[in-house]
């Protein structure tokens, strides 16, 4: 899952730009909310979850690790 979505932000909303996991991709500005809400469809597509409008949050979509924690706990419930 962390090697799915690291690739999907790096070539479909960087460029092709490498991150970190912990790299903040929101407040540096890396993604902006056309790029959120493009990941947002990505991870339902892609993983077969419903997002929550009221989920798409600083927390669960500041960095990597934020949002592959955020899928995983989705995903099981």
């Amino acid at each position: 899952m962390l090697d799915t979505i690291k690739s999907f932000i790096e070539t479909e909303l960087l460029s092709g730009r490498e991150i970190d996991s912990g790299e903040n991709l929101l407040l540096s500005g890396l993604v902006d909310s056309l790029g959120v809400m493009r990941l947002v469809a990505f991870i339902e597509v892609k993983f077969g979850l419903k997002v929550p409008a009221a989920d798409i949050k600083l927390v669960n979509f500041a960095t990597l690790d934020a949002i592959v924690a955020y899928v995983g706990a989705r995903a099981e419930q």
